[in-house]
């Protein structure tokens, strides 16, 4: 039975990634049921914040009871509490399900849904608990710590130069990853940079109309002239509204300020002072880096990450790879921020 229970889980995984990018600040889920010969009778998945939930998705589906004595996938707890809509656990226990298997525990301290399962006398088990809680990461530290998720993303040479010592950059990679980038953007509620960066490149960073750009301007440098202005809402961090640490910008302010404007993810591009910031201050999850096979051989380069002086190896910033990816001829790396 573990074998096909780690089987659905896995589905209701691929399932819940379906409505990554339009769910927030709800968690990502899938639900897969099975009537009681072991037989698939529906599949769901939350597609849209304000919408059915997975399981409830899954269960409308069917008209004769079929789940009846049946087993329920589901890879976040079910809610037991009404919010946008009603209680999934209550529709579960109506349909009559037998058994109900789960990724992981609800981080939302309002929801008790294996209690209320439990007594209505259906089986609980749990299984891929640590698959689970990294496919919601996101979800996981804005439910507990009030702060968007932070992902910084960089394009670098193999020797982690981000631009000649004269500021030339472009391009570093090639179009394949430069694409991938524009489609990434798509998945966050805001990109986040700096006026430095603003100033020295004039990007674009193109967004679409719904989602948020935060631009880090302590003394207002920058204006409606510039191209990142001309698309998206937009948040101006400057000493007019957020305090200041050191006589910079309080980082962790800014994030605060971005929760409060319902921002649970941010997307950071910039250069290698402010990266290494939000590095030093523990602010950023997760790192994107681009790697294109060349070599800039200059010590004047700018680097990626730079805002610190460290004496011993032993205190590099640890972080652990999750994906690998070529891209033509460049490489993407995903790691996760050891806290």
């Amino acid at each position: 039975m573990a074998e096909n229970d780690e089987k659905y889980m896995k589905m209701c995984f691929a399932l819940a990634k379906k409505g990554a990018g339009k769910v927030a600040p709800n968690p990502l889920v899938g639900c897969v049921v099975l009537d009681k010969k072991g037989n698939i009778a529906a599949k769901g998945y939350h597609k849209k914040y304000g919408q059915n939930h997975a399981e409830r998705d899954a269960l409308l589906k069917l008209k004769n009871n079929e789940a009846e004595g049946g087993t329920l996938y589901v890879n976040l707890e079910p809610c037991s509490h009404y919010g946008k809509t009603p209680p999934c656990v209550d529709l579960i226990i109506e349909r009559k399900i037998a058994r109900v298997v789960i990724g992981m525990k609800d981080v939302n301290p309002a929801v008790d849904g294996i209690s209320k399962l439990k007594k209505a006398g259906i089986k609980v088990d749990f299984i891929l608990e640590k698959e689970a809680e990294f496919l919601n990461r996101r979800f996981i530290k804005t439910m507990t710590r009030k702060l968007p998720y932070v992902v910084l993303k960089t394009a670098t040479t193999m020797d982690g130069k981000i631009a000649s010592h004269t500021g030339s950059s472009k391009w570093i990679t090639r179009e394949e990853a430069r694409k991938l980038v524009y489609k990434m953007r798509k998945e966050f509620d805001c990109i986040l940079t700096s006026s430095n960066t603003v100033l020295a490149d004039n990007p674009a960073m193109e967004t679409t109309s719904n989602q948020w750009k935060c631009i880090l301007d302590k003394d207002l440098r920058t204006d409606k002239t510039f191209r990142i202005y001309s698309q998206g809402k937009i948040y101006i961090a400057s000493k007019e509204n957020t305090p200041l640490k050191n006589g910079k910008l309080d980082l962790e302010s800014v994030l605060r300020e971005l929760y409060k404007l319902e921002i649970y993810s941010v997307f950071v591009e910039c250069g290698g002072t402010l990266a290494g910031a939000l590095l030093k201050q523990g602010l950023i999850d997760e790192v994107y880096q681009f790697i294109a096979p060349k070599i800039l051989n200059d010590n004047s380069g700018l680097s990626c990450f730079s805002n610190d002086k460290t004496d011993e190896i032993s205190q590099a910033k640890p972080l652990r790879f999750y994906e690998i990816r070529k891209l033509g001829e460049d490489v993407l790396l995903k790691a996760l921020c050891i806290k």
